[in-house]
This record gives C-alpha cells, sequence and structure tokens, in this order.
C-alpha cells in the first residue's frame, strides 16, 4: 500500500545518503591534495610584484606578502638577544624592498628567491625612519626549490 508520508520520509532519507556521500568525498579530496602537496610550499597570500607593493603601501601595510626577486646587499648580523639575523634588498625588474629576518637564510647575494612575510610601509627604528621593509617569515631560493613546482 503506498504511504506518501512513507515514501516521502525513505526519499529524504536517500537524499541525506547523497548530500552526506558529496560531502564525505568533498573532504577526502581535500584531505588527498593537502597531503599531497609538499612542505616547500608558497604560503595563501598571493604572488605581489615589489612595484605593486611600492604603488600601493598603505594597501599592504601590516599584510602578510609573498613577493620574488633577487638578493642583492645581503648582509648577516646578530639582534640585541644574540641572535642571528639577516637583511638584504630584494630586486625585481621594477623595484627594490628590503627585507629582514631573524635566523639564518639560506641564500647567497644574486640568488633568486621568493620571500614570504609582513610588509611594512615604516617603522622606528630607533631615530631613523625605515621605509617599504618586509619581516621575513620564510626566505627560499628558486635555485634550490624543486623544478616541478616552480612554473
Amino acid at each position: 500500500m503506498y504511504n506518501p508520508i512513507i515514501m516521502l520520509r525513505l526519499k529524504d532519507r536517500h537524499s541525506f545518503r547523497a548530500k552526506v556521500t558529496r560531502i564525505a568525498l568533498m573532504l577526502g579530496t581535500l584531505a588527498l591534495v593537502g597531503w599531497a602537496m609538499p612542505a616547500l610550499s608558497i604560503s595563501a597570500s598571493a604572488m605581489v610584484e615589489v612595484t605593486e607593493l611600492l604603488a600601493h603601501p598603505d594597501h599592504y601595510d601590516h599584510q602578510a606578502v609573498t613577493v620574488s626577486g633577487r638578493v642583492t646587499s645581503f648582509q648577516l648580523a646578530t639582534n640585541r638577544d644574540g641572535h642571528p639575523a639577516f637583511g638584504f634588498l630584494l630586486q625585481d625588474s621594477a623595484g627594490t624592498v628590503k627585507v629582514v629576518g631573524l635566523g639564518k637564510a639560506d641564500v647567497r647575494e644574486g640568488d633568486y628567491v621568493v620571500v614570504e612575510g609582513i610588509f611594512s610601509r615604516l617603522r622606528q627604528a630607533g631615530r631613523a625612519i625605515v621605509y617599504n621593509e618586509i619581516k621575513a617569515t620564510s626566505v627560499q631560493s628558486m635555485a634550490r626549490m624543486n623544478p616541478d613546482l616552480v612554473g
């Protein structure tokens, strides 16, 4: 005997199972993509040209950025606490920005690198004001990256 209420409940149950299956497949796919990504990957911040940072510094002030270019004026130092630090200028085809960071940077003068960090339009450094600087959280030499990932 046909009962519309029972049939509706069966239809809802099948629809619910289909939705759960689709969600499980999507989550599985996301997990697989996350697992397949290498540890040496670029963060979620989009690649920005140095020229763009310099043209719109207020827009990027205190924001996470990813930039690439050639290392010039590389210097090793130690901070006040005696920890290793580094600084260099990062040049692309049309501009230069200062990069500073803590720890050791495995790069040399002339290397092409990808830098991830926090951009500051200006910061007070004692009596001096430093403009257009990136406090690096990651500096990766393009020469040491997996060539299959660089495109």
